[in-house]
């Protein structure tokens, strides 16, 4: 006589392997440290050392009119803008600025750190539109405005201008 359909029992936990658990564990471990250590100094990474030098033609490439500004995005995020104009008053065309923008906090510490590619600025109608510097090289006696972009600013900024400082120029 059926009453029923039988059921299953959950496996007792001194059954379970724990060896198999434990090693699974190791695994994952190693993965995340291979890859903290494989991602940590590529380049082109978002952070330079503050010790970082500027490149030797900087000194030929002026930046003024520096303003900054923010607009929201459509995930309700803050977008901040660092607007500018550089000049090249060097004898070398320009193809590519690599900048680092160091904003610091109250005790005038560098709070956040952030290198990426000048972008100059193409267009300003309908939008203001971007693109990088190979594209528009910087001839000698040229001058162009300029935009970099951060989608997060620490809450321990000051609030004063960051510094910018011109890590590496491609010229050809």
């Amino acid at each position: 006589m059926n009453t029923g359909p039988e059921l299953i029992r959950p496996a007792d936990s001194r059954d379970r392997n724990w060896v198999a658990i434990a090693l699974a564990a190791g695994v994952v471990v190693v993965a995340v440290v291979l890859i903290f250590f494989l991602t940590r100094g590529r380049p082109g990474s978002s952070v330079s050392p503050v010790s970082a030098a500027p490149d030797p033609y900087a000194a030929s490439l002026p930046v003024s009119h520096v303003a900054m500004s923010e607009s929201s995005n459509l995930a309700g995020g803050k977008v901040t803008y660092l607007d500018g104009h550089i000049s090249n008053t060097g004898s070398k065309i320009i193809t590519g600025i690599t900048v680092q923008v160091l904003f610091r906090n109250p005790a005038h510490e560098v709070a956040q750190n952030e290198t990426q590619p000048m972008m100059l600025i193409r267009t300003r109608e309908p939008y203001i539109d971007t693109e990088p510097v190979s594209s528009a090289p910087l001839k000698p006696g040229d001058e162009r405005d300029f935009r970099l972009s951060f989608d997060q600013i620490t809450p321990d900024w000051d609030g004063v201008y960051p510094e910018l400082r011109i890590l590496h120029v491609t010229t050809r």
